[in-house]
């Protein structure tokens, strides 16, 4: 009888000091989420252009209380957040506009850059309103800067990055293929300039992977998140043409932000 009441007794310790353990575990692991200092930076797949409900005080900058780093900070709620990133942003408008909230207490920096510098709207613009020739040629084009110019505008805004926030964990975010080949779309562009589209997203991307892994920053790559949910897949989370909104088209939407882009940037984070 008291063998077993020992036993008892020896199990509920031992209950006790795992619960104990397994609380301290989820108490520090809320502690290091929350002395966390975070900036978020970028263009308009940072700032939620797409996605609505834009801060009005944030003007042309667009930034959407449904962009990724709103609901990443929210959900992880770090000792400080800084939404600095702008619709429209190139590498020089990072470096010259966005990285005061920097410091070298920054725990965490994330950013999607590099799209606007290599003319991604213009390209779209092209491919929409003009043939399909002048379409593959204006992708050619933009590639061609991907190649001679761009990998110098990175290397410019990641080295000012470091400069300012030298302990900080950088997150380089890509961007997404726009369209689902050979999806349920029947009219609008070819399939080719699709196909072509596509294939310059993963160009650039490429590049901008590249740049980050020479800086020991991470590449967090979205295009495995969106498959499944590109423009032409019946379930897409990129708006097409937005002839209301303009500035809305090619870019994600709510749902791009919240099950596309949030997961791949936590999983890095």
């Amino acid at each position: 009888m008291k063998l077993s009441r020992i036993a008892a007794f020896s199990s509920s310790l031992l209950l006790g000091a795992v619960v104990a353990l397994a609380g301290a575990g989820q108490a520090q692991a809320d502690q290091s989420a929350a002395a966390l200092d975070y900036v978020a930076l970028g263009d308009s797949y940072s700032s939620g252009v797409g996605a609505g409900s834009y801060d009005g005080a944030s003007g042309g900058c667009k930034r959407s209380n449904r962009a990724f780093p709103k609901l990443w900070a929210a959900a992880h709620a770090p000792s400080s957040f800084a939404f600095t990133a702008c619709s429209g942003a190139r590498t020089s408008d990072v470096t010259a506009n966005q990285l005061t909230p920097l410091n070298s207490g920054t725990d965490l920096v994330s950013l999607t850059v590099g799209g606007n510098d290599a003319g991604f709207a213009d390209v779209m613009t092209t491919c929409v309103l003009q043939s399909e020739a002048n379409c593959l040629n204006r992708i050619d084009q933009a590639k061609g800067y991907v190649d001679s110019t761009l990998p110098g505008r990175l290397d410019s805004v990641y080295s000012a990055i470091r400069a300012k926030a030298p302990a900080a964990q950088v997150v380089v975010l890509g961007y997404p293929r726009f369209y689902k080949l050979n999806g349920s779309c029947t009219a609008g562009l070819s399939e080719r300039e699709r196909s072509a589209i596509n294939g310059a997203a993963d160009y650039l991307n490429a590049a901008v992977a590249k740049r980050a892994a020479d800086h020991g920053y991470d590449f967090a790559d979205v295009v495995p998140a969106f498959t499944g949910h590109e423009i032409c897949s019946g379930a897409a989370w990129l708006h097409s043409v937005n002839w209301l909104n303009i500035g809305e088209s090619y870019h994600p939407t709510a749902s791009g932000q919240s099950g596309g882009y949030l997961p791949v940037f936590t999983s890095h984070a």
